[in-house]
């Protein structure tokens, strides 16, 4: 799905740069080479990188015994 249409951005790269250590949304187009252009994509797209360091902690929690 296409999360930035300026710079032709999918989720799944929003994604990969989270992972890769993304923290914000700029942070997370320079990883991808590319800046925020218009601004409108940018709710999506820090949503999305809030689940994935969701989605990334539920992952590495510790476990209960």
């Amino acid at each position: 799905m296409i999360v930035c249409s300026c710079n032709v951005i999918r989720a799944e790269q929003i994604r990969d740069a989270a992972r890769r250590g993304a923290d914000e949304v700029e942070a997370a187009y320079a990883l991808l080479g590319c800046r925020v252009q218009c601004g409108g994509c940018e709710d999506h797209a820090e949503a999305i990188l809030t689940s994935e360091r969701t989605c990334h902690r539920l992952a590495f929690a510790p476990r209960a015994a």
